[in-house]
């Protein structure tokens, strides 16, 4: 499998996996040609990772290749609920989904942490059912070429639901429907816009796919009332082709999220990135950077963990220290918001105070420019 994935990214990008590069391997090599006399001439072709505390940003510990230990290290060990209140809330979220039909995908894609999303009052739900018709090898989301047809009166049943639930925060997500003429957007934009008819005060993030680049249906959803556009980069460039749909891509991502700030500026615009797939602390900083020149604010990072054998396998295990590391670059780069962490997804904690205090100041803000 491993020759097969190197394979892989080879064909796709002409560059060897960073993971080769990793751990103990890593030093053998150099030390190797550090004994060698053709050193100079052997080493411009090695691109260089930095896998030592000294190189990272920050004080950022060495990674682990997961190859060479494969056992998940204790900083990945999942928490229940923090607290009986948290606790309550969780289990009468829980209890609500099942008799409504409704599909989170905190439950569809195993996110570790929805007892504390969901003990905390914020929930995800997935719009337009449980089956995508792209195959990206990081999701454990249900795939077909025919997913069943939308269910129309999902947005008001949604809406209501919600409604009575008392969050203060929520986000809505959605499987790929390449299926449909316009992605999906309309089905989306309804939802956003029956929910806010209801819970005006409700702040609303849509994770959204990427409409196969068509500008009209980002549109449709950006202006459905929402409070924080989200569209996830998942990966470095140069990985794309193996993380990925084929139908996803960097630049099409981008623009994306590039078109939301465009059209409404007043919007949160959020990306999220996975680690441990064999990126380079190079290829890191230089995505963040391209998010940040298209206008994106917020950042999730986290650690990519295999769903299933099936799956793509995890290459590096990214350590909590890299994690606090690249918290700090990236608020230095200029993001509003970064959530860094092993366990973070792109849905980490979207409702906690600091991120609820900016869209509701920013909301305020827009408030009042429109009634001048």
């Amino acid at each position: 499998m491993r020759r097969a994935l190197s394979t892989a990214v080879e064909k796709t990008t002409g560059v060897a996996p960073a993971s080769s590069r990793y751990g103990k391997r890593l030093a053998e090599l150099r030390e190797r040609l550090a004994n060698e006399a053709e050193k100079s001439e052997v080493s411009t072709f090695i691109p260089n990772f930095s896998v030592g505390a000294a190189s990272m940003p920050g004080a950022a510990a060495q990674r682990t290749d997961a190859y060479e230990d494969p056992k998940k290290p204790k900083w990945l060990k999942v928490r229940p609920p923090g607290d009986h209140e948290q606790e309550r809330e969780f289990r009468r979220l829980k209890d609500t989904l099942k008799p409504l039909g409704l599909s989170t995908v905190c439950e569809e894609a195993r996110c570790p942490n929805i007892g504390e999303c969901w003990g905390g009052g914020t929930a995800t739900i997935m719009l337009m059912g449980d089956t995508c018709t792209r195959g990206c090898r990081f999701c454990s989301i249900k795939t077909s070429k025919a997913p069943p047809p939308l269910d129309m009166d999902e947005p008001v049943k949604v809406a209501n639901a919600i409604a009575q639930w008392g969050l203060k925060y929520i986000v809505f997500t959605s499987v790929d429907r390449d299926d449909i003429d316009d992605g999906g957007a309309s089905h989306i934009a309804k939802t956003v816009r029956e929910l806010k008819m209801r819970s005006p005060d409700l702040l609303v993030e849509v994770l959204s796919p990427d409409f196969r680049g068509d500008e009209s249906h980002v549109d449709e959803v950006v202006t459905s009332g929402l409070d924080v556009f989200a569209h996830n980069v998942e990966t470095v460039r140069r990985l794309q082709g193996v993380v990925r749909d084929r139908r996803a891509g960097y630049e099409q991502s981008l623009r994306v999220l590039e078109r939301s700030r465009e059209i409404r500026p007043d919007v949160l615009t959020k990306t999220s990135l996975m680690l441990g797939v064999g990126e380079s602390e190079a290829e890191i900083r230089q995505t963040m950077q391209d998010c940040i020149d298209v206008g994106v604010e917020a950042i999730t990072l986290g650690q990519y963990l295999r769903p299933t054998k099936q799956h793509l396998k995890v290459e590096q295990w990214v350590t909590p220290e890299e994690f606090d590391a690249w918290k700090v670059e990236g608020e230095k780069m200029g993001f509003s918001y970064v959530a860094s962490g092993p366990l973070v997804r792109s849905s980490y904690r979207a409702g906690e105070f600091f991120l609820e205090a900016l869209i509701r100041e920013r909301r305020q803000k827009a408030a009042a420019a429109a009634a001048q």
